[in-house]
């Protein structure tokens, strides 16, 4: 016996609209099978998305037949697998009921064998609507439970479903409230016993051995023999009559998984058998501490992998595309990879996202990339009812359980902003007491099942925390805890705000900017190519995001010239933003140990805080991060009496290293040059080389500091860093550079007779580039190389950009 595979088309239809009977295919949502068979526009262009939101307002059912034969006809049940139903739905086989869904993050199975037959079968799945559902459970309510905020959570009360929050749109994100299944769909027989899980311990021994046990759970209605194997070892055990059937396997010498940038990421493959049905896992091996002890500042906030502090680098995720049918393995390889390419080692996954497919993680393990794991709560408040708790807590069983022997895992975090969310809104502000318990109920709820359900991993309350039971203002208190730090976007702080904190773990910061040219032709028309057209208004979901990156230009910058260059200064400064902080906290090592920017993706094409845009074109904030999250990093430190070079070291090596830094002026003439060198320890951050201000402060306005990091074994550049010593380049005399452009195959040389800064490299194809947004000094040519197969249109879209153009 096999199993049926109930993947690929299915039959869409919707009792509202009789006309509509259309392929769909799954997984996959109702949206994108409406855009494939032309019955509505694509909601990304234009302002179309305000022309689909009859499809969110409506019912829909999906069908499909499938075939059973004697064979499996003859198994002592026929298991129904289903995960990520969206959300409100009933399954019928044959036109029985045989299963109701109300919960998106639940992982369903159940035995369909009584309602099937011998030959053909008709499943079908039909999903009620969410707004309508949401409504009725808020009029049930002991109390008011307030959810909207700006634009998050546009369809009144979604916080009361548990579906992704971001579907009824966000400050970022569109409004689509699709439905579908978005996990694979299987049939499997089972013959006599059920194999229903299997989880892993790692159990560190004195002499570096570790013991991996394995637990099987199973059915206990008979005594099966059960094989499993662990890297090249092998065991048969016999199914135990409770159900849970363990072994374990002595590692005597393990290779041990590393986050990117410290080590390698072995993983040990292990396949559980039993009765025909097999389940298969990739294992890393890894010791994990989160140390939050007590010290002189407040207390710590530091993963530790096998005994090495991590310095965590990274961003924060969304899910990777409004409409699911657009998740694939392409795509998520394309995301994640682009963060190990930009040096990054931790992506938190948002509260007000999903809980991510198999595939992330998979590749997470693979890439190295440590995984903080927010609980699906976000930004709102929520019930702490008997009802709610009964929906939430199977969830996160369900969740844990498929999640917990995935390495990259780090942290277990109960939500996102709950804790602050309790101070937005007038109901909680005006019974603060009533709403903080109600929120602490469903907390202890959220600990207690993750406690139960992985004691290997610290429960983290909400983010920002500043430690357990802890609701103080992480949002402005940076000596324990994580921090969100929005001062800079939402109250529109000045840039060197960053410089007053110095976060022990900041989960959260950000800046917008506005997509490329490239991305905007994508889904702009042409006659709305201003930042106020109603397209890109409709493109921009934050209300006050083009006033803020407007207004911020006029206090740093020359108002840009043009449309485009816009586009471009507003990257600029959205990079110079995030690496002003980013550049200052690695400076402050190891006070600060991890900076997690918000955000790295987007789900649609928009205006936002990310580094990445929807079409997986690399803004100048990512290519900036490369340099600032690489392993050894020159970040400039200004001081009361100075400016010093510091070299930040966040591997578990020694390195001899050597820089050069200049002092030059606008007009590219060399003040001073000054080498350096210096033997860096493993986790070490220290001063390389330091200039009084006596000696260039009176003359500040007349140029920048250059610092370059050479690569030990070529003695060629291989890192920059500029710093300016008046950040309000409005004010001093940059020259027009006169940059000279040379293509030869895929690489690009790029010479300036001038200093050029942000020089940024753009092309309306898929591709990147190696570098880019770098200073260009006169007289130092600069090789790129073009990262994509589409060479034939780089010639023809390549467009170079620089600040002293820019207006």
């Amino acid at each position: 016996m096999s199993l049926i595979d109930l993947n690929g088309e299915w039959q869409l239809s919707s009792p509202q609209h009789p006309h509509i009977s259309v392929p769909m295919t799954l997984p996959g949502d109702n949206h994108s099978a409406l855009l494939a068979a032309g019955l509505i526009e694509d909601p990304y262009y234009g302002t179309n998305e305000k022309n689909v939101q009859w499809v969110g307002e409506s019912e829909w059912q999906i069908s499909r037949s499938f075939m059973v034969d004697e064979q499996t006809l003859s198994a002592s049940a026929l298991d129904l697998k289903l995960g990520r139903v969206d959300t409100l739905a009933k399954v019928l086989i044959n036109g029985q009921e045989v299963l109701e869904c109300s919960n998106m993050f639940r992982l369903y199975r159940v035995d369909i064998k009584p309602f099937a037959k011998l030959g053909d079968n008709q499943i079908e799945v039909r999903f009620a609507r969410a707004d309508v559902e949401a409504k009725a459970r808020a009029e049930r309510l002991p109390f008011p439970i307030p959810s909207s905020m700006g634009s998050n959570n546009q369809i009144p009360h979604m916080n009361l479903l548990r579906k992704t929050q971001c579907h009824a749109g966000w400050d970022w994100g569109i409004c689509l409230m699709v439905s579908g299944i978005y996990d694979a769909i299987e049939l499997v027989p089972v013959r006599e016993c059920r194999l229903e899980r299997v989880s892993t311990e790692q159990f560190w021994q004195r002499d570096g051995s570790v013991v991996v046990k394995v637990s099987v759970q199973h059915d206990p209605i008979a005594e099966q023999l059960i094989e499993l194997s662990f890297g090249e070892l092998k065991q048969q055990i016999s199914s135990d009559a409770n159900g849970c059937s363990c072994a374990s396997f002595h590692i005597e010498q393990p290779e041990l998984w590393w986050p990117a940038g410290y080590g390698e990421q072995p993983l040990y493959p292990l396949t559980v058998s039993l009765d025909g049905q097999q389940i298969s896992k990739r294992i890393g091996l890894r010791k994990l501490v989160l140390n939050d002890a007590e010290d002189s500042i407040g207390s710590a906030m530091e993963f530790q992998l096998n005994g090495f502090p991590i310095t965590a680098k990274g961003a924060n995720w969304i899910p990777i595309d409004a409409r699911p049918s657009n998740e694939s393995e392409a795509h998520y390889r394309q995301l994640l990879q682009s963060a190990v390419d930009a040096n990054m080692n931790m992506i938190r996954v948002w509260g007000g996202g999903q809980y991510e497919s198999d595939l992330f993680y998979q590749l997470c393990d693979e890439l190295g990339l440590m995984v903080w794991q927010d609980m699906m709560f976000a930004c709102s408040l929520y019930p702490s009812t008997d009802e709610f708790i009964a929906d939430v807590v199977p969830e996160l069983r369900d969740q844990i359980r498929r999640l917990r022997d995935y390495s990259c895992i780090a942290l277990w975090c109960g939500d996102n902003e709950v804790i602050g969310a309790l101070n937005w809104y007038p109901e909680s502000k005006a019974d603060k007491v009533k709403y903080t318990v109600n929120y602490d109920r469903l907390n202890r709820v959220i600990g207690q099942t993750v406690r139960e359900e992985d004691p290997s991993r610290r429960f983290w309350a909400s983010s920002p925390c500043n430690g357990d039971l802890d609701y103080g203002d992480a949002w402005h208190e940076d000596n324990r805890g994580d921090m969100h730090f929005w001062d800079v976007w939402h109250s529109g702080a000045s840039f060197k705000d960053y410089l007053k904190i110095q976060p022990r773990f900041c989960s959260e910061f950000g800046y917008q900017s506005w997509p490329s040219l490239a991305e905007v032709k994508r889904f702009v028309p042409e006659s709305d190519w201003n930042v106020t057209s109603p397209t890109f208004e409709s493109h921009q979901k934050n209300a006050s995001g083009n006033s803020i990156i407007t207004e911020m230009f006029t206090r740093y910058f020359r108002f840009p010239a043009s449309f485009e260059q816009m586009l471009y200064l507003s990257q600029v400064q959205q990079a110079i933003a995030i690496k002003t902080a980013c550049e200052y906290w690695r400076s402050q090592s190891p006070t600060c140990r991890g900076m997690l920017y918000w955000q790295l993706n987007d789900n649609w094409p928009v205006s936002s805080w990310s580094s990445i845009e929807y079409s997986g074109r690399w803004k100048q904030l990512h290519y900036h991060a490369k340099r600032f999250f690489a392993p050894q990093y020159i970040p400039f430190q200004e001081t009361e009496d100075a400016i010093t070079l510091r070299l930040s070291n966040n591997s578990r090596s020694t390195h001899a290293l050597k820089g050069r830094v200049y002092w030059m002026s606008w007009q590219g003439e060399v003040l001073g040059q000054w080498d350096w060198q210096a033997q860096t320890e493993a986790d070490a951050n220290q001063v390389v080389w330091s200039l009084d201000k006596g000696q260039w402060q009176s003359h500040a306005d007349t140029g920048f500091f250059f610092a370059e990091l050479f690569d030990a074994d070529s003695g060629v550049a291989a890192l920059q860093n500029t710093w300016f010593p008046i950040p309000e380049l409005k004010g001093v005399a940059i020259e027009k550079a006169n940059i000279s452009v040379g293509i030869k195959g895929d690489s690009i040389v790029l010479s300036s007779d001038k200093p050029a800064f942000f020089v940024h490299l753009e092309h309306d194809g898929d591709g990147r580039f190696s570098d880019s947004s770098f200073t260009l000094l006169p007289g130092q040519p600069n090789t790129v190389r073009y990262l994509g197969d589409d060479l034939g249109s780089l010639q023809q879209s390549l467009r170079v950009y620089d600040l002293s153009h820019s207006y």
